[in-house]
């Protein structure tokens, strides 16, 4: 059984590298002000998430194919809420800390892992959609359906496959940070494990930002092309271009927020396998990638003005604060 030790005694006689996960000086106190953090973002992250499904199940004009994409982030996202957050929540909150079974370890480091990557590949799905509609790189491409699902089912499928190796042998899933979630196993010098773990990270973390840079560097690229040829300098087109711009920096930043931070001490690990990292430390970028499932919603959905328009009044049992203002031009209807 993996555990936290809780005595010198337990630590020798838990599993050689098991120390790095658990620290016998943490106190309840600091247990459950990581239950509370954690529950401050899992929180709202259920309730946002699963309203973006419940919105898009009632109202057929939101099932549209440039929506599957968000509908998918929301699904991956509640997955990772239910799985990684809830069980933090009560786990960091429970008094005396049960041990996290290995089977309970694999079971959560697995169902996370799928998830999240999941959620980060269809990230740069939605990139890639929007380049594809608005910069029409194959000519006029006509976005169905059909394509939409094929996006979703690959990025499943990428997520799948990257993470079910360490089921088989290749790689493993290891407590991380102070003991309280399971992930595939950074700190291991296996041959075989580090050679998982740094494919893991270029295909799964280096590959879909490289996308999302390279998707929206064009469609700034073209939007800004348009504005110079219709000549409406702080005219629709420029507002336009102004707003999308903004809106791609704020998806790039909130992307850099979750997930570099946990990709890059990763790494510092692969390479430096004897550095020392204190378990409450080592926690921090754990919860900043799980609070993407908090800020995906509102970045991608909760500012799209054909989702909010359905989801707000939801939220609010039928009342809209505010007035939905016009679009100011039929391209920044379709980035949005």
């Amino acid at each position: 059984i993996l555990q936290r030790p809780t005595s010198p005694a337990a630590m020798r006689s838990s599993p050689p590298n098991a120390s790095r996960f658990g620290d016998p000086q943490l106190t309840d106190g600091v247990y459950l002000t990581l239950s509370a953090i954690m529950a401050l973002v899992t929180a709202p992250s259920l309730v946002l998430n699963a309203t973006v499904v419940i919105v898009t199940l009632r109202h057929k004009k939101l099932r549209q194919p440039l929506n599957i994409a968000l509908v998918n982030m929301a699904v991956a996202d509640l997955g990772a809420a239910l799985t990684g957050g809830v069980l933090g929540v009560v786990y960091n909150a429970w008094p005396g800390h049960p041990p996290l079974g290995r089977t309970a370890c694999v079971v959560e480091g697995f169902a996370v892992s799928v998830f999240g990557i999941t959620s980060l590949c269809t990230v740069a799905l939605i990139a890639m959609e929007r380049m594809f509609v608005v910069c029409k790189p194959l000519g006029q491409f006509n976005f169905q359906m059909k394509h939409a699902a094929v996006g979703v089912a690959l990025s499943w499928l990428w997520s799948l496959g990257w993470n079910l190796p360490p089921l088989f042998g290749w790689g493993r899933y290891e407590l991380e940070g102070v003991g309280t979630s399971c992930a595939p196993d950074w700190h291991s010098r296996d041959p075989s494990t580090v050679s998982y773990i740094l494919c893991y990270l270029c295909l799964c973390f280096a590959m879909p930002f490289a996308l999302i840079l390279a998707s929206y560097g064009k469609l700034l690229w073209t939007l800004h092309q348009v504005s110079r040829k219709v000549c409406l300098e702080g005219g629709a087109s420029a507002r336009a271009e102004a707003k999308v711009a903004r809106m791609v920096v704020l998806m790039v930043v909130c992307f850099l927020t979750g997930w570099l931070p946990y990709a890059g001490m990763a790494m510092v690990v692969v390479y430096s396998p004897d550095v020392h990292i204190s378990p409450l430390v080592a926690t921090l970028p754990v919860y900043l990638a799980k609070s993407s499932t908090l800020f995906n919603p509102l970045v991608y959905i909760f500012l799209n003005k054909q989702f909010r328009q359905y989801a707000v009044p939801f939220l609010l049992c039928g009342r809209q604060p505010w007035v939905e203002e016009e679009d100011v031009s039929e391209t920044q209807t379709m980035v949005e």
